[in-house]
């Protein structure tokens, strides 16, 4: 598996594929480089490059006070640095979004374009609640099979989601040992996050402003729980080339393999080719 090692001396797994036009492809909060598995298989000519972040994944564990933002976009800029890319386009999904949008304000010349997976820079209060009542818990499911029903019976945003996509979600969110399901990133990620969420929300629309100039996407699953139609309206206010994609059918996050979701991706990576 490869690995580099970033200026703490963690080590952190990534995924490297395709070749051509690269895009930095960042996950969400409790999950790892598998989740652009489902999307890699429509894209032709162009690099992936996938970051398991610190504490998730295959990457070292470094605990609570290391699994913060600006941490995350030092190691993602550390890993352009490592395979000697100086500019990419930065696809995040959630989390990844949002260091999407850091890395828009502090490292802005090593970005070609941002995508955001159902993020924008006001993130709704009753969605932050659902993720605290479950991050960094340990699963209550014993197989993959129960999992993927846990799953499904949790998302009901989710329309005519077949019965596999469910089973595939599992096995990205739990490994299976000896004992049972554990979780595939480290539980401390609770102690952080809830501190996070404690604090005052801080102003992300200087941030997201700082793009302006990039090709810009948004992939909004309208039955978001975290992302509000008033904001995704602010951001095409405030950026009228924007690129929206609505997904039907989806709270957070759209997979990235639906139709709508791919026909941005598409149009976003020509406005950058």
């Amino acid at each position: 598996m490869p690995q580099f090692i970033a200026a703490d001396g963690a080590r952190l797994f990534y995924r490297d594929g395709g070749t051509g036009f690269p895009v930095l492809c960042l996950a969400g909060l409790t999950r790892s480089s598998l989740d652009f598995d489902y999307l890699a298989p429509h894209l032709a000519g162009v690099r992936l490059i996938r970051p398991d972040y610190r504490g998730r994944g295959w990457s070292e564990r470094t605990g609570p006070q290391s699994y913060t933002v600006a941490r995350e976009a030092a190691d993602a800029m550390a890993l352009l640095d490592h395979l000697g890319v100086t500019r990419a386009a930065v696809l995040g999904t959630s989390r990844g979004g949002l260091i999407g949008i850091y890395l828009a304000a502090t490292a802005r010349d090593r970005m070609l374009g941002l995508a955001l997976n159902d993020i924008g820079p006001v993130i709704e209060r009753g969605g932050l609640d659902k993720i605290a009542a479950l991050v960094g818990l340990p699963p209550v499911a014993t197989t993959p099979a129960e999992a993927a029903a846990t799953l499904r019976d949790l998302s009901p945003g989710f329309e005519g989601v077949p019965p596999l996509r469910w089973m595939e979600e599992a096995v990205r969110h739990f490994h299976v040992g000896p004992d049972g399901l554990r979780l595939t990133y480290d539980p401390a990620l609770r102690e952080r996050f809830l501190a996070d969420i404690a604090a005052s929300p801080p102003d992300l629309w200087p941030m997201f402003d700082a793009a302006a100039g990039l090709p810009l996407a948004l992939i909004w699953g309208v039955n978001s729980d975290l992302l509000s139609a008033a904001t995704v309206a602010e951001m095409r206010r405030r950026r009228p080339d924007m690129i929206l994609a609505e997904v039907p059918g989806r709270a957070h996050i759209p997979f990235l393999d639906e139709p709508e979701s791919l026909a941005a991706i598409q149009l976003w990576l020509g406005r950058m080719r």
